[in-house]
């Protein structure tokens, strides 16, 4: 009756180790067109079924109304895995994907992927009564508030919340909350010591 186009493009997926592969435009269209396929089949079959009364073909016309729902459920299950990859993926890269995830997605996840990280951020900015809070900054709950860093440049002084000023000197080693030197450690101005 019908391979199961549906199945082969959930494995073909779950089997790729990129961070997310590239979409298989002409799997989903190959399982699209199975189920109109096996719909107008089905559909010619009711109506007879519904004309004559013929118990015969009501099992083959629910087989085919069941086929039908898992292909569908096969191909919703590959987009929502697809949505749930690039939702991580904004969590750990960040609002810019790289060119090489980029080129995997199709126009409709790039439009989903910039409105979601467009909610995320609006929410990010709204918390901490309007002075934001990044939550991707620490996916796991950190072991301490304070780290240990070693200054790479001569920055001058820094000015923590609590009101004391340090001074950052090349080479100098701190110990500071690690919260607010985050961002001095991506610019690379303090190396975070392990």
């Amino acid at each position: 009756m019908s391979s199961d186009k549906g199945f082969d493009l959930i494995r073909e997926y779950e089997r790729s180790t990129d961070p997310i592969p590239a979409f298989n435009d002409d799997g989903v269209r190959s399982v699209l067109e199975d189920i109109s396929k096996i719909y107008q089949e089905n559909y010619s079959h009711a109506l007879t079924f519904n004309e004559t009364g013929d118990r015969k073909l009501l099992p083959l016309v629910m087989y085919r109304h069941n086929l039908i729902k898992r292909q569908k459920r096969c191909v919703l299950a590959y987009l929502s895995n697809r949505l749930f990859r690039l939702k991580r993926l904004r969590w750990h890269v960040g609002p810019i994907l790289p060119p090489e995830i980029k080129s995997c997605i199709n126009d409709p996840e790039s439009v989903w992927f910039n409105k979601y990280s467009r909610i995320l951020a609006e929410y990010m900015a709204s918390i901490h009564d309007g002075y934001g809070l990044n939550l991707t900054n620490d996916i796991k709950p950190p072991k301490s508030l304070y780290i240990e860093v070693r200054c790479l440049t001569d920055y001058g002084k820094f000015e923590l919340e609590s009101g004391e000023i340090v001074l950052l000197k090349k080479n100098s080693q701190h110990y500071l909350p690690k919260l607010q030197c985050e961002q001095l450690i991506r610019q690379g101005i303090l190396q975070h010591i392990t």
